[in-house]
């Protein structure tokens, strides 16, 4: 039993945890999962997003914990790499606009089945790669089909806490999320 339980656990079912317990790897969306959508520019032209820090430490935590993290976006964007490459993912595949070809190219040599992965995305292109995972997920600010045909859509919208809320439902699920609190309570992992 776990010592620590996220609040919106209560909302986690069997079928969902059983589902997240078998994840190795997740892929994400950027625009709309890790910012919140929307896309700044400057009067020179320059793209400006912001990331949620609580999503980087989540990411950080399941990759501490052996799950393999990926990035799967349509946009090409420098400060998509430079949020990546800070976080320390080692998968990034920008400009792909069929985002479940990219994903089966990205698993095909790691021996992961699909129901091994968690496919993180809010829109119409995310749809076909959501679907073909195991454990879909999308968020409450994300297009209505998506949501509806997700396992799960967080409490928290993209951008704003969401993709920590899958990353603690993962490693609930696998019952490592004690272990990855612990030392921040000064308890022992």
């Amino acid at each position: 039993m776990s010592d620590f339980a996220p609040p919106m656990h209560t909302g986690w079912n069997d079928t969902l945890k059983a589902k997240a317990a078998r994840i190795r790897l997740i892929a994400l969306d950027v625009d709309g999962i890790m910012s919140d959508g929307r896309l700044y520019f400057s009067a020179a032209g320059d793209e400006l997003k912001a990331f949620n820090i609580l999503d980087g430490l989540g990411l950080k935590q399941l990759m501490k914990a052996g799950i393999t993290v990926a990035v799967i976006t349509g946009r090409r964007s420098p400060l998509t790499e430079k949020r990546i490459t800070d976080l320390g993912i080692p998968h990034l595949m920008q400009g792909r606009e069929d985002k479940k070809v990219a994903l089966q190219e990205l698993v095909a040599g790691m021996d992961i089945a699909p129901d091994q992965i968690a496919y993180m995305g809010d829109d119409l292109p995310d749809l076909p790669a959501l679907t073909f995972a195991g454990l879909g997920i999308s968020v409450p600010n994300g297009y209505w089909l998506v949501r509806q045909q997700a396992d799960y859509c967080t409490q928290a919208p993209g951008g704003h806490g969401a993709v920590r809320e899958a990353c603690d439902l993962i490693l609930w699920a696998q019952n490592r999320l004690d272990a990855t609190l612990a030392p921040y309570l000064g308890k022992p992992s």
